[in-house]
Order: C-alpha cells, then sequence, then structure tokens
C-alpha cells in the first residue's frame, strides 16, 4: 500500500508525476471531470482546518468523487475514547482513500500499520504537512519554471511549523538548494532538522535576523507567523515581531522574479500592500493545493496494489521510549518503533530523540 506521511514518502521521480499530472489537470480540468465517479475520500479532521480540508474536498468533487468524514473530532466517536486505528478500521469499509488531520504526532503514520486504503497525513501535530509540501512544490515550478539552483528564505516560526521543516526536508533532494534561516532565536529551526536533514545531505544553510538584508539573494520568500504566544518574555516578542514583517518597502528590494509564499492564515507578517505585487504567489498557492490533491488523489489510487511502490517507515523497539507527550505511541495502544540515524536513536512517529 502506498501513503504519505512524509515528503520523503515519494521519490523525486514520483513527486515530478504527480506535479506533471497537477499541471495537466490545469490545462485540462475537463478531462479529470468524471475520473472518480464512484469513489469516496473520507476527511478524518480531528483538528480545525479551513484550506486543507476544502482543499481536499473540492479536488475529490471535481474529480468527480464523493466525501465523507468529519471536521471535528468532538463529532465523531473519538470522543467516546476510539483509537485512530480502529477509526480507520471503520472507514475501511466506506471510503477508497482517507486524509486525516491529527493534533497528535505520528496518528497518520499509526494510521497507516492497519489501513487497507491508502492514507494521506493532512498534517500531524508540528511534526509533518506533506500535502503544503507537494502545493509549495508546484507553486515554486510554476513561478520559477525549476525546483533545482534555488535559494529560499523561511521567516518566521522555523521552530513549529510544520509547513517549514516539510519544505526542508523535501527541497534538500533538489540540486544546490540553498536555505536562508529568518527568525529570532526563540523559533529558530531545530538543531535535529539541521544536522538530520541539512547537514546529512550537504544542503547549505545560514541564519539571519532579519528579512531586509538577505531578501536580495532569495529566489523564494517563505513567510509563517511569529506567534506572540511563543514568548515567555513580552518584551522580546514586541522587540522582535516587526522585523519578521514584509511590506511594500521590503519587497523594493528583491529580485524581480522572486517568489513569496505563505501556508496561511495570515495575521499580520505580511502587508496587505504586497498583496497588488506580482511577486505575491501566496493566493495562487492556494489554488495549487487544490490541483496537487487531485493529482494525488489519482497517483495514490493508481498505485494503490502496485509491488514496485515502497512505503516502508522502519523502525524496531530498541526498549526505548519517546519523550514527546504528544507522540501517538504515549497516547494510544500503538507499538513504539524507533530508527538508528548516525548514532541517534529516534521515534519513528515523531522522530523525537528517543530516552534509552
Amino acid at each position: 500500500m502506498k501513503h504519505l506521511i512524509d515528503p520523503t514518502d515519494l521519490s523525486v521521480q514520483e513527486i515530478a508525476e504527480i506535479i506533471a499530472l497537477a499541471e495537466d489537470i490545469i490545462a485540462n480540468r475537463d478531462k479529470y471531470s468524471e475520473v472518480c465517479r464512484g469513489k469516496k475520500l473520507a476527511t478524518l479532521f480531528y483538528e480545525p482546518s479551513t484550506r486543507t480540508r476544502l482543499s481536499f474536498t473540492a479536488a475529490m468533487m471535481e474529480l468527480g468523487g464523493n466525501v465523507l468524514g468529519f471536521a471535528d473530532a468532538k463529532s465523531s466517536s473519538v470522543s467516546k475514547g476510539e483509537t485512530v486505528q480502529d477509526t480507520v478500521r471503520v472507514i475501511n469499509c466506506f471510503a477508497d482513500i482517507i486524509a486525516m488531520r491529527h493534533k497528535v504526532e505520528g496518528a497518520p503514520l499509526a494510521a497507516t500499520e492497519i489501513s487497507r486504503t491508502p492514507i494521506i497525513n493532512a498534517g500531524d501535530g508540528s511534526h509533518s504537512h506533506p500535502t503544503q509540501t507537494m502545493t509549495d512544490l508546484l507553486t515554486i515550478k510554476r513561478e520559477l519554471g525549476t525546483l533545482n539552483n534555488l535559494t529560499i528564505g523561511l521567516v518566521g516560526d522555523l521552530k513549529y511549523g510544520r509547513t517549514v521543516h516539510s519544505l526542508i526536508k523535501a527541497m534538500t533532494r533538489y540540486e544546490n538548494t540553498k536555505f536562508v534561516l529568518i527568525a529570532p532565536p526563540e523559533l529558530a529551526l531545530p538543531d535535529y532538522i539541521k544536522r538530520d536533514v541539512c547537514d546529512r545531505y550537504g544542503v547549505e544553510y545560514r541564519e539571519a535576523s532579519d528579512i531586509e538584508s538577505v531578501i536580495g539573494e532569495v529566489d523564494i520568500l517563505y513567510m509563517t507567523r511569529v506567534q506572540q504566544e511563543r514568548f515567555t518574555d513580552l518584551e522580546e516578542y514586541e522587540r522582535v515581531k516587526d522585523c519578521f514583517v514584509l511590506d511594500a518597502e521590503k519587497m523594493r528590494g528583491a529580485k524581480q522574479h522572486m517568489a513569496v509564499l505563505h501556508p496561511l492564515p495570515r495575521v499580520n507578517e505580511i502587508s496587505i500592500d504586497v498583496d497588488s505585487d506580482p511577486r505575491a504567489a501566496y493566493f495562487r498557492q492556494v489554488e495549487n493545493g487544490k490541483f496537487v490533491r487531485m493529482a494525488l488523489i489519482l497517483k495514490l489510487l493508481e498505485w494503490q496494489n502496485d509491488p514496485e511502490r515502497k512505503f516502508d517507515h522502519g523502525g524496531e523497539a530498541l526498549g526505548c521510549k519517546c519523550p514527546n507527550p504528544l507522540c501517538i505511541s504515549n497516547l494510544e495502544p500503538v507499538r513504539p518503533r524507533f530508527e538508528r540515524v548516525d548514532d541517534v536513536v529516534r521515534c519513528v512517529y515523531c522522530e523525537s530523540k528517543a530516552n534509552s
């Protein structure tokens, strides 16, 4: 069974196939209007979502399929104590493919262990958001024409931002990718991402304390919100917050063919005076999300019974315990699994460094 839990579950070739299909869908929408007739997508959203849930719904409807599921865990049997795996066992009886968002990290991966239908991770806690990454990749390709030789500025919450972590993982596999990490110290990119992803694959990165000093060198400026609630010192937040707000004045220093992306929703990190700039791609990015999810649904259904399509997050017991209280292995009866990467043992579900 082929699932999508992490961006690295797809090879570069598979990503290219999905992007090519999405571009064909954009060019020939009528051609795909009935291809999923009789198929059902289940959207299991255990935490609130607007763009992602509606994007999946619109994607399946435009393919001619049907959608069922829930948008709030309180309206499902989880409120009675049902586990993720039992919920998926039930939904397998009704749906052909499942999109799941969960506040617990590793929940979609746990679902794959028993599912008879493809599982798509629509976001698990602060861990991973691979369909947003696919949206980002399609947007970058459409805006700049390539996924190679790009310098990407990542701005804002790089510590907890699952969209940032997923994009870094995906882009390390393309030629000559460079990252500029623009964040306050409180929200800096976690060391394990720097070490286990960037350093491991030889990807160049550097850190900056403001947008103005680096905006002229980036091809993509990926904005996220600097969250006040992440700061223990309110005065420190007030001191740094405006360093991470993009406005028309700062855009004057950017390349002519740079693109601004944002997973949305925005609060005040992009001024509305940027919206009219042709380099502002974030609302085009939203629509690209629908098209790439259409392509992803079609490909996962196509690959469902293909023995050549591999899905294996591996891992073994190792007698460890995951220290992350929001990991599925600590909250539901799921067998803990760990893998050793360069002498560091990490939880397969959430990638936290394990306690011995």
